[in-house]
């Protein structure tokens, strides 16, 4: 009887590929997802390393297109790497003169690096592209300007910034009250 029951139970239980604990392997047959695409939803996610590998295999395919070295310069910058990401963004500008999220980016990096004349100058520049259509390139250029005005050659002091991203790749910064 227990026997029978064991045969029972285990004919239930379905085929081998339900029973297997592991993941599933590689399918052939199948297409592949662009590595882009899931660099742009890895960093949405705040998985900026991540980010980094898929858009890393994008260039491969692709080769270091201006989406992708924004991509790259983005994931860079969330995770706090302000020099290599200055160095992508600059790179994607060159390639693309044109796109108000990577110029808009690049401010970010200069900001941070203190370079406030410039940084204004690249916010600009990125509010003209966007036609002063997005909020957050815009707040950049007003804390940019402000900063700029208030530059003094007094006792340094110390200012609590926080990066927040906004969209697929656009970062504002924003004062810590």
């Amino acid at each position: 009887m227990a026997a029978a029951s064991v045969a029972l139970l285990a004919g239930c239980a379905g085929t081998d590929a339900e029973r297997n604990p592991f993941a599933p392997g590689v399918a052939k047959s199948g297409t592949a997802v662009d590595a882009a695409l899931v660099g742009h939803r890895l960093m949405r996610a705040g998985e900026y390393e991540l980010a980094i590998s898929s858009f890393s295999r994008a260039a491969l395919d692709d080769g270091l297109t201006s989406e992708i070295l924004l991509g790259l310069g983005s994931a860079y910058l969330g995770l706090g790497r302000v020099g290599q990401a200055e160095q992508l963004l600059r790179d994607a500008v060159a390639e693309d003169e044109t796109s108000p999220e990577a110029w808009n980016n690049l401010g970010v990096t200069l900001m941070e690096q203190g370079e406030i004349a410039e940084a204004e100058q690249v916010f600009r520049r990125a509010y003209a592209l966007d036609n002063g259509e997005s909020d957050s390139i815009r707040d950049n250029l007003r804390l940019a300007l402000a900063k700029q005005e208030n530059s003094v050659y007094g006792e340094a002091t110390e200012q609590d910034y926080k990066l927040v991203r906004r969209g697929s790749s656009d970062y504002l910064i924003r004062s810590i009250p």
